[in-house]
């Protein structure tokens, strides 16, 4: 069974040179194209594709909200976003929307069948300056609202804490820091405030989680 596409683009030279690369395919169709992003949730009402290709910057409602209102009525629905931008106010927008991919445009004629194929796995897909961007803006949400052992933790400290989450003694972790073992006990109790942290076994849950040792 052929996987059936609605495209939605406001350039009918784009949407037509879209739609000859994927009916080259034998897996693809076109079922229809829109104009514009009402037009986008008229039609994927009708015809209830599985993939709709929508392109974010369209007259009379944006895709951002056309896919919103697809997506509310039919989940089942995979939407690919086509923007002209990487911006992360874009891509986040689309995301959220419920969007699983994400292409430049500069890039969809060599993406959407591979794209295609892999939202209907439910995987995301997204051209690889998005990808960047995605993780720039993670990196910088995590080191806003989730300090990391690396920004609480001095270099020692964190040695320690793996090291106590291996299984080490105070004695065996003074011999291998070259400290004693009254400096140990010192690193292990401004860790455990730090962290806020009260027993052993909670400090090892903790190393595990933030990747700092495994149990393996």
């Amino acid at each position: 069974m052929k996987i059936r596409i609605l495209l939605a683009d406001d350039h009918q030279i784009f949407r037509e040179g879209l739609r000859s690369l994927i009916e080259r395919q034998a897996d693809l169709e076109v079922v229809g194209d829109a104009e514009t992003g009402r037009v986008a949730v008229k039609k994927a009402l009708q015809l209830k594709p599985d993939v709709v290709i929508m392109d974010i910057a369209m007259p009379d409602m944006n895709g951002i909200e056309a896919t919103h209102q697809i997506r509310a009525q039919l989940p089942d629905t995979k939407v690919i976003a086509l923007s002209m931008h990487s911006d992360k106010r874009f891509v986040s927008g689309m995301l959220h929307a419920g969007a699983l991919g994400y292409l430049l445009k500069a890039n969809a004629f060599d993406e959407v069948v591979q794209a295609t194929r892999t939202v209907m796995n439910n995987k995301h897909y997204v051209s690889g300056d998005v990808a960047d961007t995605i993780v720039s803006d993670y990196v910088s949400q995590m080191s806003q609202t989730a300090p990391s052992p690396r920004t609480l933790l001095s270099p020692r400290e964190r040695e320690v804490l793996q090291l106590l989450a291996e299984g080490y003694g105070t004695k065996d972790i003074a011999e291998r820091l070259l400290v004693s073992t009254n400096t140990v006990d010192t690193h292990r109790a401004h860790i455990m405030t730090k962290l806020n942290i009260r027993t052993i076994a909670d400090l090892v849950k903790y190393a595990v989680r933030e990747g700092l040792t495994s149990l393996e």
